[in-house]
């Protein structure tokens, strides 16, 4: 599966379970470790761990690769590490403190 459509799938499962604020940044030209991050919202720690859920599953059966889940613990920020692309599912409030999209974005 490639980076393209590793995103499409991702967000796709992003999409299904209600996600919001998706934003897809491409950080091939910063970093070799991964080409793209993708960022979501979500309501409640329920919901952030679903959508995690929903992305590993998703993945998994358009034959991709799930390298790592953290943050399940809490559930206000978890992070997919899907190998090329690196999703982070947050809570409105630690999405605005960490400003990820400002971080990454250049």
């Amino acid at each position: 599966m490639n980076s393209e459509e590793l995103v499409t799938v991702t967000i796709d499962a992003l999409e299904e379970i209600k996600a919001y604020d998706i934003d897809v940044i491409d950080v091939s030209k910063i970093t070799s470790m991964f080409g793209s991050i993708i960022l979501a919202s979500a309501d409640s720690t329920r919901q952030t761990k679903s959508l995690a859920n929903n992305v590993q599953v998703k993945v998994k059966a358009a034959g991709g690769k799930v390298y790592s889940v953290e943050g399940e613990q809490t559930g206000e920020w978890l992070l997919v590490d899907l190998g090329d692309v690196i999703v982070h599912i947050m809570l409105p409030n630690a999405r605005e403190y960490y400003n990820l999209k400002a971080l990454w974005s250049r």
